[in-house]
């Protein structure tokens, strides 16, 4: 800690206030934004609670990272303020980046429900500078921390257009059929379009035998890991339906994830596992379409089978349009073969390009972190350059 600092507890210059109970509101001042624990704003009330350059956590239900408010605004009675007890000791802003370098959610105390105690909170050891200090702290961060945003914002649009590129290509490529292409319904080219039990099964630990949704299928795989293992009978009732083999597409018909789509391995549990309704399994009939183009057509068209089959607010495929689908596909399987390389091969420089642009999103988080501790330990210098040029 640098010379001249003081260390105090939190509650010792800094003021924290509940949001109010949003029955409470009478006043007819004005109206204004209600925030809530998770930072949205949830509506409008005729009172307030924090002025601007207020700080701001969810306290209760979603222990939520520290907002700096930047309006007047209302909070909800599951949400903390934080004002300083004087302003001639310890600056507004300041008291955000301070409250942004502390891990708040390690001090959940909630069993059921995620809270944060007002007492341990005011227990926190925190070093103050002189008032001078902390406004030059907060204008060094100011630029920092503006700068990282556009950084990271570069990258999640260069994320963003990495992914679209490929997706474009992957419509082209179905969109201008050839010659030989046909046109058939993917019922026609498969074995089985089929999913899930529409129920639920008694669990039984290590049985052997796995019970799936949806979000064991990730990573072009089914993961095992930390699936639900069922009894015997459960297995056998619903595998008559599935009847689940190495090679077959697993896609996930509802939900947040519709559309995912793994290939179920050669692995020894691959035959010991089934579904809940969540995922659908297909299966090729090889000598009609390769299994890998039959997965690039189900990813082109994903939108256009989700409008079709999505009558309520949860998107949702349904077997029956999925049957009746209609698909262009070469007749040679080799014609096939080679788009899927093709596809292959601009998915794989695509993935990594993706990698490359996430890790510096992360990277980027981590250098605000390590901001935040040298501002806080006294270690933060003027002079150096705090972020690198993109």
């Amino acid at each position: 800690m640098r010379k001249g600092w003081e260390v105090k507890r939190l509650g010792d210059v800094i003021e924290i206030k509940n949001g109010k109970n949003q029955k409470e509101v009478t006043s007819d001042s004005g109206s204004y934004p209600i925030m809530g624990s998770a930072g949205n704003v949830m509506g409008y009330a005729t009172d307030f609670i924090c002025e601007a350059g207020t700080t701001i956590i969810g306290r209760k239900g979603n222990i939520s990272k520290p907002i700096y408010i930047n309006e007047r605004i209302w909070t909800v009675d599951t949400a903390f303020g934080f004002y300083p007890k004087s302003e001639n000791v310890i600056d507004k802003k300041f008291i955000f980046y301070l409250c942004l370098n502390i891990d708040f959610e390690s001090m959940n105390r909630g069993t059921t429900i995620p809270s944060l105690v007002k007492s341990e909170l005011q227990k926190i050891p925190i070093a103050v500078p002189s008032i001078s200090e902390q406004q030059h702290i907060v204008t060094i961060l100011d630029e920092a921390f503006t700068a990282i945003a556009t950084a990271k914002a570069n990258a999640e649009q260069n994320l963003k257009n990495a992914k679209e590129l490929f997706e474009s290509y992957l419509q082209g490529v179905f969109e201008n059929k050839g010659k030989n292409w046909e046109e058939k319904t993917l019922g026609a080219v498969c074995s089985l379009i089929t999913d899930g039990k529409h129920g639920d099964c008694e669990n039984e630990e290590k049985s052997g035998y796995y019970f799936l949704s949806a979000k064991d299928v990730r990573n072009n795989t089914l993961i095992f890991d930390n699936a639900r293992q069922i009894t015997k009978t459960g297995f056998e009732e619903t595998h008559r339906r599935t009847n689940l083999k190495p090679g077959d597409i697993c896609m996930v018909n509802t939900g947040a994830t519709i559309g995912r789509i793994s290939f179920a391995p050669d692995d020894s549990r691959t035959c010991n596992s089934t579904f809940q309704k969540s995922v659908a399994v297909i299966k090729t009939i090889p000598s009609l379409i390769d299994n890998h183009y039959c997965r690039y057509i189900l990813q082109s068209d994903l939108k256009k089978l989700v409008k079709v089959s999505s009558g309520t607010a949860v998107p949702n495929l349904l077997l029956g349009d999925l049957k009746r689908h209609k698909i262009n596909l070469p007749k040679s399987l080799d014609e096939q073969h080679a788009i899927v390389q093709k596809l292959d091969a601009l998915s794989t420089e695509t993935k990594k390009l993706e990698a490359i642009y996430q890790q510096k999103i992360a990277d980027l988080e981590e250098l605000k972190k390590s901001i935040l501790q040298k501002a806080f330990s006294g270690e933060l210098k003027v002079s150096e350059p705090l972020v690198a040029a993109d």
